[in-house]
């Protein structure tokens, strides 16, 4: 599994999953709000399935110097 979230990405994935967890636990958002746990998995684990069938990435690139 290479990485193809980015660290900006990554905290917004974090925080966004955090916070819809959060509500959902509250009830002050229906059960959706448990999917808040795909954004949150997404950003810990630094890879996004979605992403690789779109051939995107929010990583900086690696220069190949030798």
């Amino acid at each position: 599994m290479k990485s193809n979230v980015g660290g900006i990405d990554r905290i917004l994935r974090i925080v966004a999953g955090l916070v819809l967890i959060a509500l959902a636990a509250t009830g002050t958002v229906g059960w959706w709000g448990w999917l808040g746990v795909i954004p949150l998995l997404t950003g810990l684990f630094r890879f996004c399935p979605l992403y690789t069938m779109l051939g995107a990435s929010t990583c900086p690139l690696k220069s190949d110097r030798s």
